[in-house]
C-alpha cells in the first residue's frame, strides 16, 4: 500500500495526532538541532520550502535539521506526546528534504511523568529506510500505550514534520460519574469518526481544546448546491450522559449554519464498524435549533433525556461553519 492511500485510509478512521501542540505535546530535547530547531518537527502547519531564505547557521528549513556528523553515532529528539495513547501508525515526513534527509531512522517509545524521561526505552519501531521528500508512513504493532517518543535518525539530517496517530488511553478509574465534563473533549479521548465534508476544516477541530483561533480553526464545508444537509460523527472520550450542549459559531459570520440538531446512539461496541446510513435513524438529542453567527449557543432545557450514549451525530442545516462543540454530561 502507497503512503498516499495509507493517509486516504487516516483521514477515513480519523485517527488522533497524539504529537499535536494543541493537546500539550513537546519536543523537550535534541542531540543538535543547528539548522533547524527542533520545535518546528510537531508544527500543526504543512512544511514550506522558501528559496531565497537563510539564517545565521545556512539555509533555513521548516522543519529539524542537525549538522552533518563528524563522530561516531547518530542523532535523536524527544518527543512528549501531549496525551497518554496507543499508537497505530507514525508519518515521518521529509518534504523538502532531498540531500540533507537521514537515511534511516527508528523510534522508541516510553512511558514517564517526567518532560526527559529516566526510565526505560522500547523500540517500537525498528531502523527503517527514510525517502527524501516524502510521507514515509511506518506502522506501531506495540499494544501499549506511551507518553515520549524518541526519534532516532541515522546519521544526521533534517525531518520536516512527526506526526503520531493513534488513540488515547485515559484513565478513568478516579471517576465516579458525579462530575460534570466535557464528554466530547479531544483530550479525554474523543474522536471524529466521520464527516460527509471537510473542504475548509476538519471535524476535529470542533472538539480541540480552548476556543477556536480563527475561522480555520474549525469545521466548515463546502457551499451545498444540492439538497439535504452535512453531518458528521464524534465518538465521545466515554459513555455518557448529556445534560448542556454549547455550539459555537465564533468568526462564522457569513458562513455560519442556519440550524443544527444532534442525534446520538448507544453503541455495545463503540470499536465496531458504524453503519454510516443508519445514523440518520439515532435518536434526537437536540431538536433542531436556529443558529447566529458568530456567537457561542448554549442549550438545556431543549436537550432531550435519551440516557446513555457514546456517539453523537451533529447536523448542520443546510452547511457552514462551526468553530467548537461541548458537550457537558457525566460518564455512565
Amino acid at each position: 500500500m502507497t503512503a498516499e492511500k495509507q493517509l486516504i485510509n487516516h483521514q477515513i478512521n480519523h485517527l488522533i495526532n497524539l504529537a499535536q501542540p494543541r493537546l500539550g505535546a513537546s519536543v523537550v530535547y535534541a542531540t543538535d538541532d543547528f539548522f533547524a530547531a527542533k520545535e518546528r518537527l510537531i508544527l500543526p502547519s504543512e512544511p514550506v520550502f522558501i528559496a531565497d531564505k537563510y539564517d545565521d547557521n545556512g539555509k533555513w528549513m521548516d522543519g529539524w535539521e542537525s549538522r552533518r556528523r563528524r563522530t561516531a553515532g547518530h542523532d535523536h529528539c524527544l518527543v512528549r506526546l501531549g496525551q497518554r495513547g496507543i499508537i497505530d501508525h507514525i508519518d515521518l515526513d521529509t518534504r523538502h528534504f532531498t540531500g540533507n534527509h537521514p537515511p534511516e531512522a527508528s523510534i522508541d517509545g516510553c512511558v514517564s511523568d517526567q518532560d526527559i524521561p529516566a526510565g526505560e526505552w522500547q523500540n517500537i519501531v525498528p531502523r527503517s529506510p527514510l525517502k527524501p521528500d516524502s510521507h514515509n508512513i511506518v506502522k506501531v504493532t506495540s499494544p501499549d500505550s506511551w507518553t515520549h517518543l524518541r526519534l532516532n535518525i541515522f546519521p544526521d539530517g533534517g525531518i520536516a514534520r512527526l506526526r503520531v496517530y493513534g488513540s488515547i488511553d485515559r484513565d478513568w478509574s478516579g471517576h465516579d460519574g458525579s462530575e460534570v465534563i466535557d464528554l466530547a473533549a479531544l483530550e479525554y479521548g474523543a474522536r471524529p469518526l466521520y464527516a460527509n465534508d471537510e473542504h475548509f476544516g476538519q471535524l476535529e477541530n470542533i472538539i480541540a481544546p480552548g476556543r477556536g483561533l480563527n475561522m480555520g480553526d474549525g469545521w466548515e464545508t463546502r457551499r451545498r448546491r444540492e439538497a439535504g444537509h452535512d453531518w458528521g460523527i464524534i465518538r465521545l472520550a466515554h459513555r455518557g450522559i448529556i445534560g448542556e450542549i454549547l455550539i459555537d459559531t465564533t468568526f462564522f459570520k457569513g458562513n455560519y449554519p442556519d440550524r443544527c440538531s444532534l442525534q446520538a446512539a448507544d453503541i455495545k461496541d463503540p470499536d465496531a464498524s458504524l453503519p454510516l446510513d443508519q445514523s440518520g435513524d439515532w435518536d434526537i438529542l437536540l431538536p433542531e435549533q436556529k443558529l447566529h453567527p458568530d456567537r457561542q449557543h448554549i442549550f438545556g432545557a431543549e436537550v432531550n433525556d435519551i440516557g446513555p450514549v457514546t456517539h453523537v451525530r451533529l447536523n448542520i442545516i443546510p452547511d457552514g461553519g462551526i468553530s467548537r462543540m461541548r458537550l457537558l454530561g457525566k460518564i455512565a
